[in-house]
């Protein structure tokens, strides 16, 4: 069992309209990780991202937005759960609060951003 504090989650700012409450570098397991992410707008701020690793679960804390697809737009509100699978292509819209979930954990390196 381990127990990670909110004070010792560590924030990471990926844009001006991202950012995350890292709760996974203390937790240290490969296979899950957990982190909560306050968008402010659009993320990313052009094109999309993809995940090539992960499937993403995520739970909307707070607020309202919509997640897009290149050919598809969800909206969600806050109590709504949101799905990823790998390699889905996407951006985030709006002003919410996520608590997200990954599997297996999280990396930069898996973490695709997409011009277009």
């Amino acid at each position: 069992m381990k127990i990670v504090k909110k004070d010792e989650a560590e924030v990471f700012v990926n844009s001006s309209t991202s950012e995350l409450l890292e709760y996974s570098i203390k937790l240290a397991e490969k296979n899950i990780d957990f982190c909560i992410n306050s968008i402010t707008g659009r993320y990313p701020q052009t094109g999309y991202c993809s995940n090539t690793a992960c499937q993403e679960l995520c739970y909307v804390l707070e607020g309202s937005g919509s997640i897009n697809k290149k050919d598809e737009t969800i909206d969600f509100k806050q109590g709504d759960v949101v799905f990823i699978d790998k390699n889905e292509v996407y951006y985030w819209n709006g002003n919410c609060k996520l608590i997200l979930i990954c599997t297996p954990a999280w990396s930069k390196e898996q973490c695709v951003l997409i011009d277009e």
